[in-house]
């Protein structure tokens, strides 16, 4: 049995329009391939300080020291600094971990521990030269130049 020209014409129009829909989904879906090509950016392409935010480094191993100073637990984990620090006297370790781990000023540290601005600056420097002594240049293994 034959289809009348009226539901062949009916199967045209579908046909017609399926197509129409099926090419312009193909054309919305290469447009949207398009838009995110041209916001992407390749690893190759970012800058050091971009790709540093891309990761997290997790600290399983760690080795870590508390120092309480004035009822504050003041953690540290890089293992050079801990044995510079553990190698000070109390009373200098709290000024350099008052100073440079609770950003505190030298007024706001002679205030907390019963002392002079200007000791506590004198007391922070000359501990920062031991400590520089005491580690051999900084840090990280490179020895001073001089």
């Amino acid at each position: 049995m034959k289809p009348n020209n009226h539901e062949q014409d009916k199967q045209h129009a579908f046909d017609s329009f399926c197509k129409k829909v099926l090419k312009h989904e193909a054309r919305d879906y290469y447009d949207e391939l398009k838009r995110q090509r041209s916001r992407e950016t390749t690893f190759s392409d970012l800058s050091t300080k971009e790709l540093e935010q891309l990761y997290t480094v997790d600290k399983y191993l760690v080795t870590e020291q508390i120092f309480n100073v004035l009822g504050l637990d003041i953690i540290v984990t890089d293992d050079a600094i801990i044995e510079a620090l553990q190698s000070l006297s109390e009373h200098k370790r709290d000024i350099i971990l008052l100073s440079y781990f609770l950003e505190l000023s030298d007024r706001e540290i002679g205030d907390k521990l019963n002392m002079l601005r200007s000791t506590v600056q004198y007391q922070r420097t000359r501990t920062l030269q031991q400590l520089k002594t005491f580690m051999g240049g900084d840090i990280y293994g490179q020895q001073d130049k001089k």
